[in-house]
């Protein structure tokens, strides 16, 4: 059966992030605008024949070896069988994943591995939906799929379901040419808990996109991240203040630094003479000096496109 290989799940992060405001039904209205990066999960998956659906840990086994299953009902089943149903195909999967990607990080890692199953089985199943269709089909999972499907930088809003691609722009060619740090500390920052924090500001004046377009890498800021900051974990009272600590291990290195989504992770712009091998792969290339082994680090890049798009089009 036909089967697709080394399938990148590409991370995001946010180059600002504005509350502008809240809905009657308690939902916060956002701004923000979304970039890939190249640190990314791997998914192998498998066209089965008998329609049955199974996930399972690519590190676990091979594509050769029956492999141990996952719990099903997580992220990447749930799409393949909701493409599936909407479809009306007989066909299933054997979906494969290696995961590389922090989870609780504000990386979007358990939507992008979502949406690169949506990608790929259009392709195997040969559906032929297009970009639209399959997006609309994402947001049933998570606001952040229909993203990574349109897969390129996207100014967001709404409550982040509303995604409008940015256009080339010379300014966005600077984003794409930098390196840019990535950390996640062993703390984890529940979304619900930052929402519904006293420290949270909801009143930021709408952005404009000619003002980010004019300085994409220092634009705004996280509304997120004071609120992130004060969070006291009730099982792990000794994780307070990590987040506190990332940022200033990243801004101490680079100059910057800045909470991407709801955290835990950071990020910071590193400049060239602090990149310690510009011409790698730079999205393998972990952070030394850590606090600890549970910290996690990784020097990425940004990506104009998703890499399945070029890959799927043929």
């Amino acid at each position: 059966m036909p089967a697709l290989l080394d399938l990148p799940a590409p991370a995001k992060i946010n180059l600002f992030l504005h509350v502008v405001g809240r809905r009657a039904d308690g939902y916060h209205l956002l701004e923000s605008v979304f970039a890939l990066t190249d640190w990314h999960d791997t998914l192998h998956i498998e066209t089965r024949s008998d329609g049955q659906i199974q996930r399972h840990d690519l590190r676990s086994t091979s594509l050769t070896a029956p492999a141990p299953q996952l719990p099903p009902d997580d992220l990447c089943v749930r799409a393949a069988r909701l493409l599936q149903q909407e479809a009306g195909t007989s066909l299933g999967c054997d979906i494969h994943l290696d995961k590389s990607l922090p989870s609780g990080a504000g990386l979007g890692g358990g939507s992008s591995d979502a949406a690169t199953v949506l990608m790929a089985l259009n392709h195997l199943w040969q559906l032929h939906w297009p970009t639209t269709r399959l997006a609309g089909l994402g947001l049933r999972l998570g606001a952040d799929v229909p993203f990574f499907i349109h897969g390129q930088t996207a100014w967001v809003s709404g409550i982040g379901d509303i995604i409008s691609p940015l256009p080339a722009h010379p300014a966005l060619a600077q984003v794409y040419s930098s390196a840019v740090a990535i950390l996640k500390p062993p703390v984890s920052v529940p979304t619900p808990a930052i929402f519904g924090s006293p420290h949270l500001k909801r009143d930021t004046p709408h952005a404009i996109v000619a003002d980010f377009l004019a300085a994409p890498q220092s634009f705004g800021r996280n509304d997120l991240q004071g609120a992130a900051e004060a969070y006291v974990p009730g099982e792990h009272p000794e994780q307070a203040g990590q987040l506190t600590e990332a940022l200033a291990i990243l801004h101490n290195r680079y100059g910057n630094s800045r909470m991407t989504g709801s955290g835990s992770a950071v990020f910071a712009w590193v400049a060239p003479p602090n990149l310690v091998t510009p011409s790698s792969p730079v999205g393998s290339v972990t952070l030394d000096g850590l606090p600890g082994s549970q910290w996690l680090g990784r020097v990425c890049r940004t990506l104009d496109r998703h890499p399945l798009h070029a890959r799927l089009s043929g």
